[in-house]
């Protein structure tokens, strides 16, 4: 063999060695990282307390003052009194309360040792109210608890709660008394449109009128809060997935448009005569709105206009409309004055303390309705009049 074919042979044998060598040295492409984010998971309470929103009617919903709330609450004499811990004692507590029809019994809230709060009643002994007693068996899970309401059965107890089974801050629940046992029974969460991830709290069913009150500081700002206010329901009923679009119940259980809860207006139209009337039984007749005395205004020695029809300005016919309004809460407003000035009378130093509240607050309210009443009568004649010029 020629040392030509032999030194060709050779290089042939070591080819693959270099080309191994040549791939063992090449670096390694590096791939990018993905970085995988993984969506929040929703509680899966509120998941399920979702899919069983309860259909309610709301007939309104008050936007006011969180210090102030308890005066948006329309109750007839027949439920009860909600006020607070503070002012039925006449001492500096914080917390709420609840006192029966007949004057006897209260439920309230107030601050234990360890600085959270609990809820008691007391029962009245003659003129002298007993001390607090623990209501028993709405400790466990609970830490906070507040805002209480007994429904007149003496049985059925609703009240605020943070704990456990809270899905936000306060959470509004429902329990039982077991006289066999003299203790309430595990509490529930009532669920939604009622709860949410916000505060939700002083639930109160006024039967009488078959409506319903509870509070709510969800998309509210800081220091206000949204007074709802619904149709007792007769049974409980939640939105049928089959008719309503997962959307659909979503608005429902986050309340995000109470007209959404109307349908054909009628129930609603009944409950809003049925809360006009209370405290109007045994009113004076300023109470009587409905009079053509109460929709008529004087706009000149010549005119004087009882209907929107009769206006040519459009700026005051929009302002009669806000005067009919004005005057309707001012009558309502009158009447409970005057209600509560009558039962004033009767009630005993217990019970006058906590009616000089309601008695001032209605009145404070009725000189501002009567100088807005002034304003703007006074406005419609003026546009009204130089309409007609």
């Amino acid at each position: 063999m020629t040392i030509r074919k032999i030194a060709i042979l050779s290089l042939a044998l070591l080819l693959p060695f270099s080309l191994n060598a040549q791939k063992k040295k090449k670096r390694p492409v590096k791939k990018p990282v993905v970085e995988i984010v993984e969506e929040p998971q929703e509680d899966p309470r509120i998941t399920n307390m979702r899919e069983m929103t309860q259909q309610i009617v709301f007939i309104d919903s008050i936007v006011t003052d969180k210090d102030r709330f308890l005066s948006q609450y329309r109750l007839s004499s027949e439920t009860g009194t909600l006020t607070t811990t503070g002012q039925f004692f006449g001492k500096s507590i914080s917390g709420h309360a609840f006192l029966n029809e007949m004057g006897n019994k209260v439920y309230f809230s107030r601050t234990d040792g360890s600085g959270y709060r609990r809820l008691y009643t007391s029962d009245k002994l003659g003129t002298v109210w007993g001390e607090g007693t623990p209501l028993k068996g709405l400790s466990e899970g609970i830490t906070d608890a507040d805002y209480p309401f007994m429904m007149n059965d003496g049985i059925t107890f609703y009240f605020a709660a943070q704990g456990e089974e809270s899905i936000g801050g306060y959470d509004i629940f429902f329990t039982r008394y077991d006289s066999r046992s003299g203790s309430f029974l595990k509490p529930e969460n009532i669920g939604m449109p009622f709860n949410s991830e916000a505060n939700d709290y002083m639930y109160a069913a006024d039967e009488e009128t078959g409506i319903g009150y509870f509070v709510s500081d969800r998309r509210q700002p800081e220091g206000k809060v949204c007074v709802y206010i619904f149709i007792l329901p007769e049974t409980r009923r939640s939105y049928d997935p089959s008719k309503y679009t997962e959307q659909q119940i979503r608005n429902f259980a986050d309340i995000v448009r109470i007209a959404d809860t109307w349908g054909n207006g009628y129930e609603r139209r009944a409950a809003l005569d049925r809360l006009k009337a209370i405290g109007t039984t045994d009113a004076h007749p300023a109470a009587e709105n409905t009079t053509a005395t109460n929709t008529a205004i004087v706009i000149n020695d010549r005119l004087t206009y009882t209907s929107v029809k009769d206006f040519r300005s459009p700026t005051a016919a929009n302002n009669y409309r806000e005067l009919l309004k004005a005057r309707e809460r001012q009558a309502t407003i009158e009447a409970d004055l005057q209600k509560a000035r009558d039962r004033f009378a009767r009630a005993d130093e217990d019970g006058r303390r906590l009616l000089r509240e309601v008695i001032l607050h209605n009145e404070e309210q009725a000189l501002l309705l009567r100088d807005t009443i002034h304003a703007l009568e006074k406005q419609i004649r003026n546009e009204e009049n130089n309409n007609n010029k």
